[in-house]
Parts: C-alpha cells; sequence; structure tokens
C-alpha cells in the first residue's frame, strides 16, 4: 500500500465534544467521523482496524466450532411481544412501523431472532448442540451517546447462541467460550480480566464480563492480586466481619447535630470515626401492593460504604427510594436525620456489617438530632434482614478466602450468559429428546464489542502523541518513511523494493510516498499508532543502513538494510 493512494484524514486538534482519549485520537487520527450523535462513519484506516478485530473473533469463533450466520437488523415487534421483553426493554429499543403500519424494530440484540430459527429449524436431539453467531450492527438509541464508539448509538457486535439439550452441556460451552474469549482478547493484545457479573436485562443465571483494564473504565472492578478473583463490584461480595459484635458500653445518648445531614459532618462534629456512624436510607418496594406492611424499608449502611442496588434488589425486590414526604409520613422526620431507634413502621434491613457494630451514631427521628451509643438489643430489636447490601471497598477480604480485594476501573468489551430457559421456554424452542418427549432448550449467549474494543484498546494504549496501537489490530503493521521520495531515486528505489519485501513476508505495511516534510508524516503515524517505523535515507543508504523505530521506543536505532524484513518479522 502507499500512502498517495490511501485515505489520510489526521486533524491537529480534535473537535470540542470529543470527552474521553480514544474518541479524540480516533477522530484526530482520521479513524472515524461524526454523522450524528453516537453514529459515525468508519474511514478506510479506522475500517482496516475493525476489520482485524473482527479477523480474530471471527478466527476464534470459527475454531472454537460455532456456525456464523447473519440475521436481520430489522425486527418484528411481536417477537419482542411474545418474549416478553417489548414493554420491558425502554426506549433504547428504536421502534418503527412499516408502509402496512406492522410494528418493527431495529435490533439492539437478536436473541428473540435466533430462538425463532432454531425454533422452526431443530426439532430432534440429535441435531443439538449447535452454536450460531454473527458478527452484525447493532442499534440502542442511547438518551446520551458519549465517548465516541465506546458509548454510540449503533456499533459492530458478535454476538452468539448456544442451544442444548440439557444443563451440563451449556455450561460445557460456556466454559468453552471463557476459554475461546480469553484467547481472543489476549490475541488482541490487550491486558484484560474475566470477571463474574449481574445478568442484567438479558436474564439467566451465570454470567462473566471481559473487561480491558483502563483508568478511564467506567466500571469499577474488585479482585484479590493474590488468586484468580474478579468480579464487578455490583457483583462482587462483601464478606461479615470476622470480629463479633462489642459489649454496650456507652448510654444511649440525644445530641444536638444542627445542620449536620451527611455522615462526615456528622463525623466531624461529634469527633467520631466515620465507621462509627450508621446511615438509613428510605425505600419503596415498587412490587408490593401500596397498602402492604413492609413497602417502606430501611437499609442501614456503614457511614463509609455505598449501597449497591443490585444486592439490595436481589434481598427486598424492585425498590425506589422514597419521596421526602414518604420519609416524614413513616418517620415523622425529613431525611439527614433519620434512623432505626423507634421506627416500628418500616422494615429494617442491615448489612453485613452494620449488623455487628455496636455503640454506634445514627439519626434520631428528630430534626437537628443524632443518637450516640446505640447498640443492638439493648436500645433497638435486631434488624428484621441481614444481608450484603453494600459495594466491596480495596482491603475487604477476598470472597475466595485468599488475600484482600483491590480496585481498579474497566471497559467491558465482553459478556457471556447462561441464559438457561428465560426465552426457550417463552417463545417455544423445544425439541424432542430420545423417549420422543418434547422438552425446552437450555441456550447460552455470549457477546463482543467489536467496534467498542478498538476505542477500548486506545483508552489503554497511548501517549501524548497519539494512539499505540497492538500490533494485532493496528492498519498497519509497519510504514516506510523515505527522504526526499520524489528527489532521490536511490531512495524511492530502495523504500520499493523494502515495500515489496515487506509484502511478500506477510508484514502489512504501507509507504509514505506524499510530498510532505519528515516531521509531518512522522506525527501523522505516531498519531495513527503504526507500531515500527523505517526511515530510508541516503546517507543511512550509503553506509548499509536503516533507521528503525518502534512506536513505543523514545529513540531511534541503526539497522542494517538487508536485515530490515527479518528485524521486523521477530518483532511483530
Amino acid at each position: 500500500m502507499r500512502a498517495s493512494q490511501f485515505f489520510i484524514a489526521t486533524l491537529k486538534e480534535a473537535p470540542s465534544d470529543a470527552e474521553v482519549v480514544s474518541h479524540k485520537f480516533m477522530l484526530r487520527a482520521g479513524l472515524i467521523r461524526r454523522l450524528a450523535g453516537g453514529i459515525y462513519t468508519w474511514t478506510p484506516m479506522g475500517l482496516r482496524v475493525l476489520r482485524k478485530v473482527e479477523a480474530v473473533v471471527r478466527e476464534e469463533m470459527d475454531r472454537a466450532g460455532a456456525l456464523e450466520l447473519l440475521m436481520p437488523a430489522v425486527q418484528p415487534f411481536e417477537l419482542w411481544e411474545e418474549s416478553g421483553r417489548g414493554p420491558k426493554y425502554g426506549p433504547e429499543l428504536l421502534r418503527f412501523k412499516d408502509r402496512h403500519q406492522r410494528d418493527f424494530v431495529i435490533g439492539p440484540t437478536h436473541e428473540e431472532v435466533i430462538t425463532d430459527f432454531v425454533r422452526k429449524e431443530i426439532r430432534s436431539y440429535r441435531q443439538l448442540p449447535r452454536h450460531f453467531y454473527q458478527i452484525q450492527t447493532k442499534f440502542r438509541d442511547e438518551i446520551r451517546p458519549r465517548f465516541g464508539v465506546m458509548r454510540g448509538r449503533e456499533f459492530l457486535m458478535k454476538d452468539g447462541y448456544s442451544f442444548h439439550t440439557g444443563y451440563a452441556d451449556l455450561e460445557r460451552e460456556y466454559r468453552s467460550m471463557y476459554e475461546t474469549y480469553s484467547r481472543i482478547f489476549t490475541r488482541l493484545g490487550l491486558v484484560f480480566r474475566a470477571v463474574a457479573a449481574d445478568t442484567g436485562a438479558i436474564g439467566g443465571t451465570g454470567s462473566h464480563e471481559f473487561h480491558v483494564i483502563a483508568d478511564t473504565g467506567e466500571d469499577a472492578i474488585a479482585y484479590c492480586p493474590d488468586s484468580a478473583f474478579a468480579a464487578n463490584v455490583e457483583l462482587a461480595e462483601a464478606l461479615a466481619p470476622a470480629t463479633p459484635r462489642g459489649n454496650a458500653i456507652e448510654p444511649l445518648t440525644r445530641t444536638a447535630t444542627p445542620g449536620k445531614i451527611k455522615c462526615e459532618d456528622v463525623a466531624g462534629f461529634l469527633d467520631t470515626a466515620l465507621i462509627r456512624i450508621v446511615k438509613a436510607i428510605a425505600v419503596i418496594r415498587t412490587e408490593l401492593d401500596e397498602h402492604a406492611a413492609d413497602r417502606f424499608a430501611l437499609l442501614l449502611l456503614r457511614g463509609d460504604h455505598e449501597l449497591n442496588e443490585i444486592k439490595a434488589q436481589k434481598v427486598i425486590g424492585e425498590f425506589r427510594f422514597a419521596r421526602d414526604e414518604e420519609v416524614e409520613a413513616a418517620l415523622g422526620c425529613r431525611p439527614g436525620y433519620i434512623g432505626p431507634v423507634n421506627a416500628t413502621r418500616p422494615l429494617i434491613v442491615a448489612d453485613r456489617t452494620v449488623a455487628t457494630m455496636d455503640n454506634f451514631v445514627c439519626g434520631a427521628n428528630e430534626a437537628g438530632y443524632h443518637l450516640t451509643g446505640v447498640n443492638w438489643v439493648r436500645d433497638l430489636p435486631e434488624p428484621a434482614r441481614v444481608a450484603d447490601i453494600r459495594n466491596v471497598v480495596a482491603g475487604d477480604p477476598s470472597p475466595d478466602g485468599e488475600g484482600v480485594l483491590a480496585l481498579c476501573r474497566g471497559i467491558e468489551v465482553g459478556h457471556i450468559f447462561q441464559l438457561r430457559t428465560r426465552y426457550a421456554e417463552a417463545l417455544g424452542c423445544r425439541f424432542l429428546d430420545e423417549q420422543g418427549k418434547e422438552q425446552v432448550m437450555e441456550m447460552g449467549c455470549y457477546g463482543i464489542g467489536v467496534s467498542r474494543i478498538v476505542g477500548a484498546a486506545i483508552e489503554q494504549n497511548h501517549d501524548d502523541r497519539g494512539i499505540v496501537f497492538p500490533s494485532a489490530i493496528a492498519p498497519f503493521k509497519a510504514v516506510i518513511v523515505p527522504m526526499g521520495y520524489g528527489k532521490s531515486e536511490a531512495v524511492r528505489e530502495a523504500a520499493d523494493t523494502l515495500l515489496a519485501d515487506l509484502l511478500a513476508a506477510g508484514v502489512d505495511a504501507i509507504l509514505d510516498d506524499r510530498d510532505e516534510r519528515p516531521g509531518s508524516m512522522f506525527a501523522d503515524w505516531e498519531l495513527i499508532g503504526i507500531p515500527h517505523r523505517i526511515v530510508v535515507g541516503e546517507r543511512g543508504l550509503k553506509e548499509g543502513q536503516l533507521e528503525y523505530k518502534g512506536r513505543r521506543d523514545t529513540e531511534a536505532t541503526l539497522i542494517p538494510r538487508n536485515d530490515a524484513v527479518k528485524f521486523i518479522l521477530l518483532r511483530q
């Protein structure tokens, strides 16, 4: 490839609406161009990166025995009604009517479509197991698309679905996909972690997310440096304290705390540690009838801990935070001073840590006052429920017993689910077993954000000069930069020969034959993130040498001209 025949569209500055590093560099390097909010054109340069990611994904999926197909992007809404997801999915599901006034959606995912396909095509246990996948454009109507391709509305995704006669076989395929995904992200040159995760809106039982580790990641990951444990903070278990509750040694005291609403302010005013404060979060359990006695509940957390809504929902069901007037009606006090003492109406759910606390501080259910020296049993009944309802923090014991937890940030690029019979049951996807009896198929679901990987790779691999692409997904592996290509016959001949030799050896290389200043060419290729740069100059040729610089190198290196191809091959 020659640069003069290619499309290079670098920018000196990123548009003002570019927020994160990957968005800025993808625009500046000319990989994408914005068409509308969350919708981008991939330029020839960007498409080369996307296709290389796609190729690795496809090779490993094929190697794992999955079969590729291609499903329609447009789906009948009646399938979503049949599965029960249509009314629940929300405004991210883009709906429209065709000329016959029939309802359709642009697919954000394809569980319904693949299940419909399989229920029509597969009838016998002899035809199972099957694993189908596709690499296809999806659309989710994000309310606020941002971060470029990281959270766009239109994106490229690999979604795969497996079908089985029983759960044991689903578990086998799930393990196979776990290993397949690990190979994919390793081949792509990414630093990643597989973490236990919540199944979310898709449903099912077992679930793992694959995260590219990056400081700018949206998701918090808890992991143990001394073991293989890793989980999304939403799912990571916070173990109960090992030390038992202490004795009640302080008197229960009503203490004035005028204007002190936040836990940090209360702790400072009382000159006590934040870990001695118990905060009460008032919620309304929306799944219960309006007149149910336990509809109003208090969730108790230590002052320095944060509520984990997903964990709490698993304990008390769907809920929302109570409004001020609802809190006042139940406790006779507005939020900021509420607590569990003498609170007879609400259901009390205490986090495991709170259940072991003694002589603590909490709201007095009276504006401007808190209670100090509070103890379970003596001052209030044992909580109705004790559960893990908080986010873990760094230093918590690891759930696997192998050390303590650390936290990092990650960008989710893959997710695998054990769907079980969630969709097969709803859509009537059944098979005949060996006895001729009809059974519901077990299902697995496996997704990779192909376009998102590009953004995640840049978030993890960049410097102040631009992108530092892993070799596996760089648009070109090597760039040849000749000094005076149009003026020196020797330089031109050497550069042309080197390009031909690199291509013959299987190195995806480009020759920059543009009439540009050397500094401008260097800046372009560093911004784009090409792993290897070879400079061809008259002075070096006279000495039989070329100048090499890797994208992460601080200084250039002289290499023998005749060894250039071998030199690059050893560094791919």
